[in-house]
């Protein structure tokens, strides 16, 4: 995500993208059209799904990859391609197109997630950016979406900013909310895309004052009983009688932030009862991730505040997702497949569209991968959910995809989406992708 007095992305690539760039521009090469995927081979150990995200971040930076006169100094002062390419890059627009999985849509191995049709000159330069947004954005929405249905009905909070790099924690609760998140801490994230906001008081507040009692008194002054006091500063048992005592049996919530917190939440449930406070909810934190959410089930709390687990994929912090040549204009004009056989980093070669398999209850049976199917191609069989959507059309970005519209959308889809699966596709335990994945030639 490029930072406020950085609009252009133009330079958050990698130097090999542009002197390949040279190279094809000086033997002839740069203008043949070629057609790029993405795709992961492999999903993290023990996962069942993926899920894509960062998909309108990633069409607001193609909007916005142009080399302006910063950009293209920059090039010319470390010698990193020649003037002729430096020419040339002053003046680039993407105007091939783009298809992919629609944003918040589940994922599986060999999935073509997204296809860049360009010259190679316009398609290859795109690569690292492509990779870089939809690696972090997709293994955090993949992770929160383990975790928001470990909740079930219960909502989950995205607080975990201050784990992540400043822009990247934007991201993260971008890309957790696309995956059910309802609310985030971070206040940029909530401006720039209409994200719900949340957040009360920290310890530290609490350590301010000269007792426990008057942190109570001033923050209820302040927002009234509809705020949440966190009562572990001291003792729990403590703090809640001194939160009710400075709010009222209406108060709207405690935190704990501290103990094992499926023994202190019964235990608080029982005391704010006793007290009189049955409707004042419980909020739990506290390093959390999709197991520790799953073992909470059965205990008494009302929503779950996540941070260091969700912007860090919960230990897979990347999608693994590559960016590789799958057709291309020969030297006769003709389009031809072409494929990698390194080693465990093969590519299936040819141009890919992808469809989900429902029974007649709308349950999904398999993913089905086309090859040599057209960015428009429409299945044959009634049973066939296609998954790629245009969001590149001669250049042009659909905007629907952008801003805070564009995640309600994808909340939409990865709502729907994970609804087609089993639930066996929600076990938390190892196990093999949720759905096999079919390949068949159009």
């Amino acid at each position: 995500m490029s930072g406020p007095s950085s609009p252009s992305t133009a330079l958050l690539t990698d130097r090999y993208e542009l002197t390949m760039l040279q190279a094809a521009l000086a033997d002839g090469t740069a203008s043949r059209q070629c057609i790029f995927e993405v795709f992961t081979r492999r999903l993290p150990a023990g996962r069942r799904y993926g899920v894509v995200a960062g998909t309108g971040r990633l069409l607001e930076a193609i909007r916005d990859f142009r080399f302006g006169e910063e950009e293209i100094d920059f090039l010319r002062k470390n010698a990193v391609v020649n003037d002729e390419t430096l020419a040339y890059l002053a003046h680039y627009r993407f105007t091939g197109d783009v298809y992919g999985y629609a944003e918040g849509e589940i994922f599986f191995p060999g999935s073509p997630l997204l296809v860049v049709e360009s010259s190679f000159a316009e398609g290859v330069i795109l690569e690292t950016l492509i990779l870089s947004i939809l690696n972090y954005d997709s293994a955090v929405a993949s992770a929160a979406s383990r975790m928001t249905s470990a909740a079930g009905s219960r909502p989950c909070l995205e607080m975990g900013s201050r784990r992540a790099h400043e822009y990247a924690a934007v991201a993260a609760a971008r890309a957790a909310t696309v995956a059910g998140f309802v609310g985030t801490s971070n206040l940029e994230a909530g401006r720039r895309y209409g994200l719900p906001t949340i957040g009360t008081a920290a310890h530290s507040f609490t350590l301010l004052h000269d007792d426990e009692p008057s942190a109570f008194a001033s923050q209820v002054a302040a927002y009234g009983t509809d705020t949440t006091l966190l009562v572990d500063t001291y003792d729990i048992a403590g703090g809640v009688r001194r939160a009710i005592a400075a709010a009222g049996t209406g108060l709207d919530s405690v935190r704990l932030d501290s103990g094992d917190l499926g023994v202190v939440a019964r235990e608080v449930r029982e005391q704010l009862d006793a007290l009189g406070a049955a409707g004042t909810k419980i909020v739990v934190s506290s390093d959390l991730d999709e197991y520790a959410i799953a073992s909470l089930a059965v205990a008494p709390v009302d929503s779950y505040g996540v941070g260091t687990a969700v912007v860090t994929g919960s230990g897979a912090p990347t999608c693994s997702m590559v960016y590789k040549l799958v057709l291309r204009e020969n030297s006769d004009g003709v389009m031809e497949a072409v494929q990698k056989a390194s080693t465990s980093k093969t590519s299936v070669g040819g141009r890919k569209n992808a469809a989900r398999r429902l029974d007649p209850a709308g349950r999904a049976s398999e993913e089905v991968v086309v090859t040599g199917a057209h960015g428009d191609w429409v299945p044959t069989q009634d049973d066939l959910r296609p998954l790629h959507v245009p969001l590149v059309i001669g250049g042009v970005v659909d905007e629907s995809h952008i801003g805070s519209a564009g995640v309600r959308q994808a909340v939409q889809r990865h709502a729907a989406s994970r609804a087609e699966l089993s639930p066996y596709a929600r076990r938390l335990s190892n196990g093999d992708p949720a759905l096999p994945t079919v390949h068949v030639n159009a």
